[in-house]
């Protein structure tokens, strides 16, 4: 063990750091009038579709009653920790956010046979909406979207939208990732508040709520699980199904069709919950797999009473299979195939949690894929929805990490023991609450609804291969029964239920991160769990220029490019890649990009110097 880079990679927080401005490219060129304005959910497309992205009004209080005066202008949906925000200011635990804005004129009351509803992609941490003084939706968790239907708050003209937002970080065991009021190492900068798209649509009265797709790879058939709303008329699903464009099957299903399985319970007095779901056999001549190197997609349209959607799914399959030599191994499709990854952060040096454009969440997507990775971890963050259609389209797999949280965490425990002694950390039982950051029971239980809300969400997305509940005992508890629940909640994914360390003997992976020693795979063999290499390699080398601080950050530290190149090189060729005649059946280089001061990024944190090339 290198027991010298050990040491200099300790945790420390550094409050006295000055933060270098650093934009990346679509950051500079940003155009304020059009932020971010895709579409927001590429799973579920209407034509109906207005974004609120742009320039509110915004306070920050210590008073819970709404501000008679407004601080300034923030750009929506940067949090105001972000540059892009315009606001450059840090919300406390004890402070309140306020935006507010004007709805659009054209959002007026009593349109004949339609709704209005209000969407948001993702406010951290506690969220209150309301419309012209009324409250319109409540919600908590930072990282997964919500909406109201707001049409009976409408008034003819002049509809105020406000938010009341709380961001607690640090002071409670909510789930929070990366984000820390005392930045440092690799725990980064707290952004709070808005940070995902604000949108609305008009739909029906009747019309679908979500939608998601099952697929049986072997039988070649795709089931299509959907929920909706119906007000006073009798339900009725048409779907389309295309190949290149091609139309190769329409069905219709009604209540009185039995392949519909279709339920009704009443929601209140003028609309009714309905939970369908219907299946169908894709023909033979039209089956065509889903890979990274072949990311085929089937487009769908659906539509229920007079509601239209715009759909797609993949055909695939991921599994646990062994080899003749009887070693379990990653399959795709039934075949064996070697997760080269690399660990995502998901952050930007001018927008936080939020990408400054969605060709930036492509470049990140693109550029991993020419430098040979078919697999990107999603590192303790739910990333916007658009970056996991990015990955369908472009055939990248995803390993999910859920968001950690439990109260402050032993870092002595679960960070420096299992380092020194990764034999003895083994034995370390996760009922262990107060050693794990996890003796409050509400946190817990709010972090489990939270982890199957999340599944929930992410499931519809092809790509996905993984969840991943706990990373290095940050907040961990309860692993076997934890993954119990993940399987039952999404029972055609694996799961890496502890990465890193204090493996609990559960799930489809024994999981190690491996910074200091020698890259090996254990002799001791795991029935039919694969090893994967999770996190390892984390070379730094810092750039000057395109940094946002100049304090470094890494396992191992390189001064230039040449030595940096040379080393990841000897890493790969002589270390790692052997390994997979031994089991290996995945790694994760630890990282993408640069993120503060920790630089061990194969990008720049401004993704301007690709340090490969």
């Amino acid at each position: 063990m290198n027991f010298s880079d050990a040491i200099k990679s300790i945790i420390k927080p550094h409050h006295e750091d000055q933060f270098t401005p650093l934009f990346t490219r679509w950051g500079k060129n940003i155009d304020t009038a059009k932020v971010l304005p895709e579409y927001p959910r590429p799973q579920m497309r209407r034509d109906s579709f207005i974004s609120l992205n742009g320039y509110w009004d915004y306070a920050i209080t210590v008073q819970a009653s709404v501000p008679s005066k407004f601080d300034g202008k923030i750009l929506v949906p940067f949090s105001p920790e972000a540059p892009l925000s315009g606001v450059n200011r840090q919300l406390k635990p004890e402070e309140f956010l306020w935006y507010r804005t004007l709805l659009p004129d054209l959002c007026q009351k009593n349109i004949p046979g339609m709704r209005l509803l209000l969407h948001f992609g993702a406010v951290d941490y506690e969220a209150e909406v309301f419309l012209n003084g009324k409250l319109a939706v409540a919600h908590q968790g930072g990282y997964l979207p919500f909406y109201a239907d707001i049409t009976d708050l409408l008034i003819s003209s002049g509809n105020k939208l406000l938010l009341k937002v709380k961001d607690t970080t640090g002071l409670n065991s909510e789930a929070r990732g990366k984000q820390t009021l005392s930045r440092g190492g690799i725990f980064y900068t707290a952004q709070s508040g808005i940070w995902q798209s604000i949108w609305l649509e008009q739909v029906p009265a009747s019309h679908i709520e979500s939608l998601w797709f099952e697929a049986n790879y072997d039988a070649r058939r795709i089931t299509a699980h959907i929920s909706a709303q119906i007000a006073g008329e009798a339900p009725s699903f048409t779907l389309s199904l295309l190949c290149k464009g091609q139309e190769i099957l329409c069905k219709t299903y009604s209540e009185d069709v039995s392949a519909a399985a279709s339920r009704t319970i009443s929601k209140n007095g003028r609309e009714k919950a309905l939970a369908a779901s219907f299946s169908f056999t894709i023909p033979e001549e039209h089956f065509h797999s889903w890979s990274p190197e072949d990311p085929f997609l089937y487009d769908v349209k659906l539509t229920f009473c007079h509601d239209t959607v715009h759909s797609y799914f993949a055909m695939r399959h991921f599994s646990i299979e062994k080899l003749k030599k009887g070693l379990p191994v990653f399959c795709l499709n039934h075949k064996p195939y070697f997760l080269m990854g690399v660990l995502d952060q998901g952050y930007w040096p001018d927008g936080l949690y939020t990408a400054p454009a969605d060709e930036a969440l492509i470049y990140d997507i693109t550029v991993m894929k020419s430098l040979g990775f078919n697999m990107l971890r999603k590192h303790i963050k739910v990333e916007c929805a658009r970056w996991y259609y990015h990955c369908d389209r472009l055939g990248m797999i995803v390993c999910q990490d859920m968001v950690n949280g439990g109260s402050r965490y032993h870092m002595p425990v679960i960070s420096y023991l299992p380092t020194l002694f990764p034999g003895l950390a083994a034995r370390l039982k996760d009922s262990h609450y107060a050693m794990l950051s996890r003796k409050d029971i509400k946190a817990r239980k709010q972090w489990e609804q939270e982890s199957l809300e999340t599944i929930a969400h992410l499931k519809f997305f092809s790509s996905i291969a993984m969840w991943v509940p706990f990373n290095e005992g940050w907040g961990q508890f309860d692993t076997a029964r934890i993954t119990d629940l993940i399987r039952e909640a999404d029972p055609h994914r694996l799961i890496d239920s502890a990465s890193g360390w204090f493996d609990q003997n559960c799930g489809d992976f024994v999981s190690v991160h491996n910074y200091f020693r020698p890259l090996t795979v254990p002799v001791k063999k795991w029935a039919n769990r694969a090893f994967f290499l999770s996190e390892y390699g984390g070379y730094a080398c810092h750039i000057k220029g395109h940094s946002s601080v100049k304090r470094i950050f890494g396992y191992k530290r390189y001064d230039s490019l040449t030595d940096f190149k040379k080393a990841y090189s000897n890493l790969i060729e002589k270390s790692l890649l052997p390994l997979k005649e031994q089991g290996l059946c995945g790694a994760v280089y630890t990282q993408l990009s640069d993120v503060e001061e920790e630089v061990n990024g194969l990008l720049t944190y401004d993704r301007e110097i690709n340090k490969l090339l």
